[in-house]
């Protein structure tokens, strides 16, 4: 009657929010200022003036109904047109608004797309460190997801590793860059490479293999650091966003999947988007978040603040002694654990009221994620705890 490995998924529950619930229950003991929560990714940053704006405007001037009525199933002309208009102008590939599908954010885009590219009995690829969900969507439809490593001190992907793991039953790689957990982002080379090997393996095998790319913080960066657009390098790229990261708006659960004409087999993989979208319920989105995602699309929060938070982080922790990946983008922090079990270090860190995620959430065992998403003056605070628990590991740089 039920399906016993769902059951055991369900009863493990998500290690980000595990952590987060108990930093949530310890903050009604000692009060929240005292508890450091580094787990979960959400923005910390007001939305842009633009977001408020445009709803007010939408409050003041349009019939009620118009704004809390069914949409379309597959999301309002008008945003599917101005988000269409806007990928075409910015990243040269052309897309029109039937190429576009409104989703809830981008975790019920990776959701659909894991159900309608497949069969059960496939395979789908992720490149370690990856986001824990994209697993657990493909192996829900049936789909065996196979791990790729990244490879050198900027977690690019190890493309021998990802020729030698396409096979005949593999549906598609999915790739995230800025990267979650790693805050890296993948070259053009890289990019490049990935592709080169992707349309050998779709000539070798003759069928599509679709290049998934999720790219929920591609505005989150830092420098003069640029992020590929994937579709102008491989046409079997199917794009997926979010505006969670970018407008500072995980809640309202806004995003797309864009899938350009070049795609081979387009209209079966948009016959299967909508139905795999209906089937499941991601259907009919708030009329006023399209509008108004639609129309503050290209803006962002001030990420400012969130260079000033990684640089902050980076510096204190790296004079304690602690070794990071030095993040390009996102709002992450990668910290190598200075044991071989990152879970104990986690755990250390939790007895002093730092709450951070093992890297083994992420398949990426001996390192922790720091979401630096918080407000400055919380990693200010936070500091002497980890000066703490760099002297706990005898760290060179906690003795100066």
């Amino acid at each position: 009657m039920f399906d016993e490995k769902l059951i055991a998924l369900g009863r493990g529950g998500n290690p980000i929010r595990n952590i987060a619930a108990y930093g949530a229950k310890r903050a009604e003991e000692i009060g929240k200022e005292n508890v450091f929560d580094f787990t979960m990714g959400a923005p910390s940053v007001d939305p842009p003036a633009c977001v408020h704006e445009t709803i007010k405007n939408l409050i003041d001037t349009r019939p009620a109904m118009e704004l809390h009525n069914y949409a379309p199933a597959a999301g309002l002309p008008y945003a599917r047109k101005k988000i269409a208009a806007y990928l075409t102008a910015t990243y040269g590939v052309d897309y029109d608004a039937a190429d576009i599908y409104m989703t809830m954010g981008a975790s019920s885009a990776l959701c659909i797309l894991s159900k309608a590219l497949t069969t059960p009995g496939d395979e789908a690829i992720g490149v370690t460190p990856y986001f824990m969900d994209y697993a657990f969507y493909a192996n829900t439809v049936g789909v065996k997801f196979v791990e790729v490593p990244s490879v050198g001190p900027d977690f690019q992907v190890d493309t021998e590793a990802l020729r030698a793991a396409i096979n005949e039953k593999t549906a598609y790689v999915i790739i995230n860059s800025p990267n979650n957990p790693s805050g890296k982002v993948l070259s053009r080379e890289n990019i490049e490479q990935i592709a080169a090997v992707m349309e050998a393996k779709q000539a070798e095998f003759s069928h599509p293999i679709y290049l998934i790319a999720d790219e929920p913080y591609r505005e989150l960066l830092y420098g003069n650091l640029t992020v590929t657009y994937i579709p102008t390098i491989y046409k079997n790229t199917i794009y997926c966003y979010s505006f969670s990261k970018s407008l500072s708006l995980p809640g309202d659960r806004i995003g797309f999947i864009a899938v350009s004409k070049k795609v081979d087999a387009y209209d079966s993989v948009m016959e299967a988007i909508t139905f795999v979208a209906r089937a499941y319920g991601y259907v009919c989105l708030s009329p006023m978040n399209q509008i108004m995602a639609a129309d503050c699309i290209g803006q962002t929060s001030d990420i400012s603040k969130y260079e000033e938070n990684r640089n902050l982080m980076y510096d204190s922790l790296t004079a304690m002694g602690f070794e990071f990946i030095h993040p390009d983008g996102a709002f992450y922090l990668f910290i190598k654990s200075p044991e071989a079990d990152s879970q104990e270090f986690c755990k250390k860190a939790m007895a002093k009221d730092l709450l951070i995620v093992p890297g083994d959430a992420f398949s990426y065992p001996g390192y922790a994620r720091i979401a630096y998403c918080v407000s400055y003056d919380t990693i200010k605070r936070s500091l002497p705890k980890f000066a703490e628990l760099a002297a706990e590991y005898g760290l060179k740089g906690s003795q100066e």
